[in-house]
């Protein structure tokens, strides 16, 4: 099963202390992680800053990869948020976030999406 990771799915591990890739294979089983490339281009911006955000942006480019990236210029939505969505409807895979909003847009599209729940553990959600 395709898994599509946003940026913030890539910074939960330094900032909430999981690890993400044992918590997807417990709830999936065999899955294959992805990146788009426009992710890894907004992880690279946040690493530049200092701090925890900095640190946990440096840490998320080091699991991002160990994904498999996908160049995300032949999609046609400008937003890296818009990207991701486009590229899950597309391949008919869920998608890694926390963000309410690329949430609820995934949701309306019927796309599956797995989030944290607790600050603990991640979960399916399904709509």
């Amino acid at each position: 099963m395709k898994i599509l990771l946003d940026a913030n799915a890539l910074m939960m591990p330094a900032q909430f202390q999981i690890d993400l890739f044992d918590e997807l294979c417990t709830l999936l089983g065999a899955f294959e992680p992805i990146v788009l490339s426009g992710v890894i281009r907004e992880l690279t911006g946040l690493s530049l800053a200092k701090g925890r955000d900095g640190a946990a942006a440096r840490h998320g480019l080091v699991l991002g990869e160990k994904c498999t990236i996908v160049e995300s210029g032949d999609l046609k939505s400008e937003s890296v948020d818009a990207q991701m969505i486009e590229y899950a409807a597309r391949n008919a895979c869920m998608v890694v976030t926390n963000d309410r909003r690329i949430r609820d847009a995934l949701f309306t599209r019927g796309i599956g999406v797995i989030s944290m729940r607790k600050q603990k553990k991640l979960e399916i959600l399904r709509r």
